[in-house]
């Protein structure tokens, strides 16, 4: 059966997107590249006609999820008043729905720990994912100088990853909100 040109380069990417959304919810090491192929209707022996080891895998599926997450995040700025992008930002990362569905969220509340302990052959590649989210994020927080921006980022997404994971480890749906709403309101008076 002969396919499409583009074929190819569809099936990379359907591979590329369930794996990012696998990763966030399993882990890195919980994902298991048979379980990927079978969701993308190919066998695990195709996997090597996309890529070259698990770990490219991994993190072609890391650049996804922070380019997934920081389009949803921008789009949420541009939407609001230049002034207002930040809180945006904010209003959108800390939001319930996006704490109850970590496959949707930020890789760095789902993944943080498993990054910091990343083969250092992929450390470096990890590091330049963050350094692009945060160019992505920083023009829209507060402050009028790049370095207050920058200060600001870190402080910012400091505080709703760990309001994130916190939330996450709670059983009750209200306890969850609470930690969200007291992380939101907190930064919404900050700055």
């Amino acid at each position: 059966m002969r396919y499409r040109p583009e074929h190819k380069a569809e099936t990379h990417q359907k591979i590329v997107k369930d794996a990012s959304r696998r990763v966030r919810m399993e882990g890195l090491n919980g994902t298991a590249v048979a379980s990927v192929m079978r969701d993308t209707g190919l066998t695990h022996g195709g996997f090597y006609k996309h890529f070259g080891s698990k770990d490219d895998l991994l993190m072609e599926s890391l650049r996804e999820s922070f380019q997934e997450m920081a389009d949803t995040l921008v789009h949420a700025a541009e939407r609001s008043r230049p002034e207002l992008a930040w809180k945006a930002i904010v209003k959108t990362y800390l939001s319930p729905d996006r704490c109850d569905h970590p496959e949707q969220g930020c890789p760095l509340t789902a993944l943080a720990p498993e990054l910091a302990r990343a083969e250092k052959g992929m450390k470096g590649e990890i590091f330049a994912e963050l350094v692009h989210y945060k160019d992505r994020m920083q023009s829209y927080m507060p402050g009028r100088r790049t370095v207050d921006k920058e200060r600001a980022f870190f402080a910012i997404f400091s505080t709703m990853i760990g309001a994130v994971a916190i939330a996450r480890m709670l059983p009750e749906p209200a306890l969850r909100e609470s930690v969200l709403a007291n992380a939101r309101d907190f930064l919404l008076k900050s700055y």
